[in-house]
């Protein structure tokens, strides 16, 4: 099936990573927030808060992320983006971001790190799919980047 005819059909490189980044943390922002609070005694400012900064170091590990991921891509020999290859870029997304955001939750709430260990994870375990999920649509709208259109020369 082809992707849903749209403007930046085909959108490549930095311009297609923004547009990503931008989709991707708006909506996690909302979500990880209604989360926050459920999983925390702390009010919905405070979790909104943590979910800003949290989108911060979020946006700029998946700009790095990215880039090395399609970078890697575009080094394989194969095209497309099959089961394997999304279920690889959403495990290494969200490891890489758990070790960057344990440290951020236990010092905003004023927990230990097993405490925001432990939330995190409770986290981790939505993002993964939210990941999935996300990356998936955003591809059949937008089409797959460069990276993954053509074989590896």
């Amino acid at each position: 099936m082809k992707p849903v005819e749209m403007p930046l059909e085909g959108l490549h490189g930095t311009k297609r990573r923004v547009v990503y980044v931008g989709l991707y943390e708006f909506i996690a922002i909302l979500l990880s927030a209604i989360l926050l609070e459920i999983m925390s005694s702390a009010g919905a400012a405070e979790s909104l808060g943590l979910a800003i900064a949290a989108s911060a170091v979020a946006i700029i590990w998946n700009l790095v992320f990215n880039g090395l991921f399609e970078r890697w891509e575009s080094r394989r020999h194969q095209s497309g983006r099959g089961l394997g290859v999304r279920v690889a870029h959403a495990m290494g997304f969200e490891s890489g971001l758990l070790v960057l955001l344990v440290p951020l939750v236990a010092w905003w709430y004023s927990i230990g790190l097993w405490q925001a260990l432990l939330m995190d994870l409770r986290l981790l375990v939505f993002f993964l799919v939210y990941t999935f999920v996300f990356t998936w649509a955003f591809d059949r709208v937008f089409g797959l980047p460069g990276s993954a259109e053509a074989l590896a020369s």
